[in-house]
């Protein structure tokens, strides 16, 4: 038995197989090109998106401006008649029954300086809570956003408000020959809390009108008695202590009030609050844009 396991050849080693490898197909690594990034997270993307709303919105002005006052006789010079008309009949009618203003000796300065900022809040709320109606035929392109439509309306017509405002207020310096020390902050701090609150509450009626057409009318009923009840042709002092306490709400009270203190230096309009009524313009923007933002395709298909 020894012998025997002596004399056998060793047993070779069996050669090893090289190991089994699982193939799995892997995808192509992507490109930075290929990568998909969302508009938020490119720039390039945002920058693009940027340019064509402004040439949109540019395009939607000239569109307004072309059919608005390019289509009448005298274009702008209407924009300019009509206010003035309505502070000559103001000045004209209550100079015959008062002898003097509530301040100042010149009517036509104290009822401009009441009605030129109420004239811009109006033309602002009324022209914004009719945008969508006014572009409706453009807003079924891609390209064009109900957002477009409203801030076009807005620029354009704040842009030929102040225009307006400017052009009138420094006519009626120049007749009168005032020597009125102006006080600038003042005026402009007014303008830009009138189309502050025009936008909001334009964007408001423009949810509300497109939603319940009723509302159109209801508006309008509602807000006739904003003309006397905003301080236009008279002054916040000259009020009772109960008309003071409910008028004060009314935040056009606060806007004229305040054009009034750049043309009246020795005229402390104490109850005006900056905050109060920027805070109603901006609640009424925000709701109103976040409104219109779920409802305008509902408004759109009506």
């Amino acid at each position: 038995m020894a012998s025997l396991s002596s004399s056998a050849p060793p047993a070779q080693p069996r050669p090893l197989s090289p190991p089994k490898t699982q193939v799995t197909a892997q995808a192509p690594a992507q490109t930075p090109a290929q990568i998909p990034t969302s508009p938020a997270a490119n720039p390039h993307r945002r920058h693009r998106r940027s340019m064509a709303t402004l040439r949109t919105v540019a395009a939607l002005v000239l569109r307004e401006m072309s059919t608005r006052y390019g289509r009448t006789p005298g274009g702008y010079l209407w924009g300019i008649l009509e206010p003035l008309a309505a502070i000559l009949f103001l000045s004209l009618g209550f100079s015959l029954v008062i002898r003097t203003p509530s301040l100042g000796t010149s009517f036509l300065l104290f009822y401009a300086t009441g009605f030129l900022p109420f004239n811009l809040y109006q033309t602002l709320s009324g022209t914004v809570a009719r945008a969508l109606a006014y572009s409706r035929p453009l807003l079924r392109y891609p390209a064009v956003t109900w957002l477009d439509a409203i801030l076009a309306r807005f620029v354009l017509n704040s842009l030929t408000s102040i225009v307006i405002t400017t052009l009138l207020m420094t006519g009626i310096l120049a007749v009168i020959d005032s020597r009125t020390a102006i006080d600038l902050p003042p005026l402009v701090e007014a303008i830009a809390l009138a189309m502050i609150l025009g936008l909001g509450v334009g964007c408001m009626n423009a949810v509300l009108m497109g939603l319940f057409p009723l509302w159109d009318v209801a508006w309008s009923i509602i807000t006739r008695p904003l003309f006397l009840a905003s301080g236009v042709i008279y002054i916040y002092e000259d009020l009772p202590p109960v008309a003071q306490d409910i008028l004060w709400y009314n935040p056009l009270l606060h806007i004229i009030g305040l054009m009034r203190t750049g043309f009246y230096p020795t005229y402390n309009a104490d109850y005006v609050s900056h905050a109060y009524v920027l805070l109603i313009g901006m609640t009424l923007t925000a709701l109103g844009l976040t409104l219109m933002r779920r409802y305008h395709r509902v408004i759109l298909n009506r």
